[in-house]
């Protein structure tokens, strides 16, 4: 018997306003629910409601993460910094690493990843072929020291997270442990009841070639993602973007005065041509601090994560720098730069012969500036930021845009680390060899905004069954009498019987409130206990994702509990179904099934 909740005894204070530094729905639900409480900026406690529906989405993952043969251990919270010296990632990682130094001088940080300590880990451990593959996980706090910590547990600064970690002796071996991570992976979602999409991604600070992303589709999301129905997803980040610049009229070179005319929307009218007909120009840096214009179609924008890519230690100019470069911001062009500045253009102008560019002048550009004849393009790359209705790098067709939260990614990296770190074992021609690993993460509290996020309504959070923290919640109208309450009692003791979460509303409160607080808590199924529905035989019963409600007799109840009783199943799954059906299919199919 599971135990039964009383909410008079549950420390669960809920709020009725809104905190003001809540921006985001899942923010302010799960702080108005009594989920958890703000303990300072980007950190969270989590109360005893909350606190369950983390253990539930940690189970569900430990269940996929055992069920592929991956093996749980745990891994300190504090690293010491020479194992980050060894990668060479103390100073690339960037002020997100907290660093600190204990009483003796040490140098420590607060683990953001573990892929150092787990390569430390197992490099003086496994030091043969026969011993792999291996994948070890971890569910544990992180912390980021993230410059604006925002959106509650979306971009916090300490955060719960799965992190596993395979070793493999060949490509063939990572290939396989990365598709059942990535299964998996699926598997989770679809448990957690997310509606998710896996996209191309970036691999950013963790390295490695090949990485795919898990987002929770969500308007609230802070990535920005593109798709197509064919199937092919990607992270706006790394989007293959294919735009369709249109050609201006003009063929002969023409310097015209654009007084007052410094954006592209601004040229676009003065000139009476859509945007695409024009080319927009940013000017950064390399690694030597050399000057780079970049040119792409003027109604797309440059995505600074592509021309990283091809340009080393790419940096945007600041207006400073622009200035003394003698580069006034609004008017830079192709057509008479400075000396020395290289030409990096989207690919997609490639087959635009003339250009409608800036002149290098205030208030002025050129027309008609044409490749090879006015300027020379230096290196041709994909530089633009993926938008609605580009064409889809898979099949031609237009892309639709939508926005996801990343809720997990997995990587591919190779040796990045093992060749770093000296991690080797002996091969089966007893040769030293660097271990080929896999990183996978889940973050596990952004999980839990992100269901929020997706299953919630005007009235509060509607958790799916898998990750509710009850999942029944009885609420008798009266409580202290001797008609209400004992069929109240009956109804939640015989269902923990089956195994089944209950909370009781056993405060003596009004009914209305009972009700607000229910639904703001989101518990699936509500079964009312009222003066009325005793006297019918009856009670009432409201599917929490729905709204819908229903009643069911006394008869039809017991009729669902003997049904429960004599299954292989407990009830917790009849009354899963009935978090997601209408309560009379569900009766209806139990009674179809005692005949």
């Amino acid at each position: 018997m599971t135990q039964i909740m009383r909410m008079s005894a549950l420390y669960a204070p809920t709020l009725k306003e809104v905190p003001n530094d809540a921006d985001i729905v899942s923010h302010q639900l799960l702080l108005r629910a009594g989920m958890m409480r703000k303990s300072a900026t980007g950190l969270y406690s989590f109360l005893p409601l909350g606190w369950r529906v983390i253990k539930k989405i940690e189970n569900i993952v430990r269940q996929e993460m055992d069920a592929i043969d991956a093996q749980e251990i745990m891994m300190p919270e504090l690293q010491p910094s020479e194992l980050w010296h060894e990668s060479g990632r103390w100073d690339d990682y960037g002020p997100e690493l907290m660093r600190m130094e204990d009483r003796h001088g040490h140098g420590l940080c607060l683990g953001p990843t573990h892929e150092e300590l787990i390569t430390d880990l197992v490099r003086n451990e496994l030091k043969s072929y026969k011993q792999l593959p291996l994948t070890l996980y971890q569910i544990q706090s992180k912390f980021r020291d993230e410059i604006r910590p925002r959106f509650g547990l979306m971009r916090s600064r300490e955060f719960i997270m799965k992190d596993a970690y395979s070793f493999h002796a060949s490509q063939e071996s990572l290939q396989q442990t990365y598709d059942d991570m990535s299964d998996a992976y699926a598997r989770i979602c679809e448990r957690l009841g997310l509606d998710f999409r896996p996209v191309q991604a970036d691999s950013g600070q963790i390295g490695g070639s090949v990485t795919c992303e898990y987002h929770a589709l969500a308007d609230a999301g802070e990535a920005e993602l593109a798709s197509c129905t064919c199937g092919w997803a990607a992270n706006s980040e790394v989007a293959a973007c294919l735009p369709h610049p249109t050609e201006y009229a003009e063929t002969e070179l023409k310097k015209i005065e654009t007084p007052g005319v410094h954006t592209i929307a601004e040229l676009a009218a003065f000139l009476n041509c859509p945007e695409s007909s024009t080319v927009k120009a940013m000017v950064g840096k390399d690694a030597e601090g050399n000057p780079i214009a970049l040119f792409v179609p003027g109604d797309h924008e440059l995505n600074e994560l592509k021309a990283e890519r091809v340009i080393d230690g790419f940096a945007l100019m600041s207006d400073e720098e622009l200035e003394a470069a003698g580069l006034p911001k609004g008017s830079i062009g192709c057509v008479g730069l400075p000396a020395g500045v290289r030409i990096v253009a989207d690919s997609s102008l490639q087959g635009i012969a003339h250009w409608v560019v800036g002149a290098n002048e205030d208030g002025f550009h050129y027309v008609g500036a044409e490749q090879g004849r006015d300027f020379t393009v230096d290196v041709w790359a994909d530089l633009c930021t993926v938008r609605e209705g580009d064409t889809c790098p898979e099949c031609g067709k237009p892309v639709s845009m939508c926005r996801g939260i990343e809720v997990g990614q997995v990587f591919q990296l190779g040796t990045k680390y093992s060749q770093n770190m000296g991690a080797t074992y002996l091969d089966e021609n007893g040769k030293e060899q660097p271990f080929i690993m896999g990183c996978y993460g889940v973050g596990v509290s952004r999980c839990m905004a992100a269901i929020v996020e997706q299953h919630s309504d005007e009235y509060g959070i509607a958790w799916p069954a898998s990750v509710a923290p009850a999942h029944v919640c009885v609420l008798p109208l009266v409580v202290g009498d001797d008609v209400v309450q004992p069929v109240a009692e009956r109804v939640a003791r015989e269902l923990a019987e089956l195994g089944v979460e209950v909370v009781l509303d056993d405060r003596k409160e009004r009914p209305g409130v009972k009700f607000a607080e229910a639904d703001l808590m989101g518990w699936p199924l509500q079964i009312v206990v009222g003066k009325r529905g005793v006297a019918n035989q009856e009670l009432e019963l409201k599917v929490r994702s729905t709204g819908e409600k229903s009643t069911i007799s006394f008869d039809e109840y017991a009729e669902a509990l003997a049904f429960a009783k004599r299954a292989s199943k407990p009830i917790a799954s009849f009354l899963e179904q009935a978090a997601n059906v209408r309560m009379e299919a569900a009766v209806t199919t139990v009674r179809s099934r005692t005949k």
